[in-house]
């Protein structure tokens, strides 16, 4: 078994902002693997954070971007349980986050379940006629289409998208980390996106 040293719990500290107790029990049920001690303590904020989700969110701020050129602008609603969170730094730096995933990723809806039935109707058509072009076989077109759909939403639901400026980490792991780290539900409750000209 690896020895747990004081520089390795302070630099998982550093990293995930979890309780020296809980990073250095990360540490010894990870055999010292720094990598895999953040994913269980990542893996326990999630049990954390699903047991905030039903907690009301009733406060929070509407937070604006105007991107640089003046021509592409984002307004979002992100809403936490106490004032006293909501006007923290690491809260705004949230939001401006969400705002700035937003502007770069232009998504249809918070979540797959919010993305209008005749865009994921219409996809499917496409998906399947494209399929049949190319001559899959039968059999296997069903899986080719829900294959398709379900990337479709991956790609245009905000808390599924992959963060722009982190490979392989969702919006909701995002969201997820700042449950954890707050100890209270946040939620993204809207947003908007305009952009010159509708683009």
């Amino acid at each position: 078994m690896a020895e747990i040293s004081a520089s390795m719990v302070k630099e998982l500290r550093e990293r995930t902002a979890a309780g020296m107790m809980e990073c250095r029990k990360a540490l010894v049920e990870t055999n010292g693997d720094m990598d895999a001690a953040i994913k269980y303590l990542r893996e326990r904020g999630i049990s954390k954070a699903e047991g905030k989700a039903q907690r009301a969110t009733k406060e929070g701020i509407i937070f604006s971007y105007i991107h640089f050129n003046g021509k592409l602008g984002v307004m979002l609603e992100l809403n936490c349980e106490s004032d006293f969170v909501a006007r923290t730094d690491e809260f705004r730096q949230l939001a401006e986050e969400l705002a700035l995933q937003i502007a770069a990723t232009s998504p249809l809806a918070i979540s797959a379940e919010g993305i209008d039935p005749a865009i994921i109707e219409r996809e499917k058509e496409i998906a399947r006629n494209k399929a049949i072009n190319e001559g899959k076989k039968p059999e296997l077109i069903d899986k080719i289409v829900e294959g398709n759909i379900k990337k479709f939403c991956s790609e245009h639901s905000l808390l599924e998208q992959e963060l722009v400026n982190e490979a392989k980490r969702t919006v909701k792991d995002l969201l997820t980390d700042a449950i954890a780290k707050t100890g209270e539900n946040i939620q993204i409750a809207r947003f908007v996106r305009y952009s010159l000209g509708g683009e």
